[in-house]
């Protein structure tokens, strides 16, 4: 659900344009929006609220970076999970806070814009390498229904993204 920041608001189909008031992709406000729908998605909340969640490295919650290889002028996103209530919940979603990422339980996610608007399965993605990921790459493949879900939400947070 997103359009090009410069596509004129008359020629373009409103069923498939983000809304006037949606952040830029990869943008802060998209990231806490992104947060947002993690929270609303019953598949991430309760699928990753058991081994996935609690492998935080004792800091009490998962970091995510996210960005876009062809956005080199915009700095990634990250978001933070941490087990609440029995639930992966997102509990921050906007700029970097965390720099020094470990890869024994944090994840780093980039693809370009087409590629996260266009992703298939995560496993395909990955393979063809549509999705490049830093993380535990074991805990990743126990995980692909979860993740696909993410995927999802990537690409269905409305924003506006620059024209390709």
């Amino acid at each position: 659900m997103a359009v090009a920041a410069d596509a004129p608001s008359a020629a373009t189909n409103s069923t498939t344009q983000a809304p006037a008031t949606a952040p830029a992709f990869m943008s802060p406000a998209w990231a806490q929006n992104l947060c947002t729908a993690w929270n609303n998605s019953p598949t991430l909340t309760d699928k990753l609220a058991g081994s996935w969640a609690k492998n935080n490295g004792g800091k009490g919650y998962k970091v995510m970076e996210v960005s876009d290889s062809n956005m080199k002028t915009t700095p990634p996103v990250q978001l933070e999970i941490a087990l609440k209530g029995g639930k992966a919940e997102c509990i921050y979603g906007g700029p970097i806070k965390v720099t020094k990422l470990n890869y024994n339980y944090d994840y780093k996610m980039w693809a370009t814009t087409h590629n996260w608007h266009h992703m298939g399965s995560p496993m395909m993605a990955m393979m063809w390498g549509d999705l490049n990921f830093k993380g535990p790459k074991m805990e990743a493949m126990e995980n692909m229904g979860p993740f696909s879900a993410f995927l999802k939400l990537v690409k269905d947070v409305p924003a506006t993204v620059p024209a390709s």
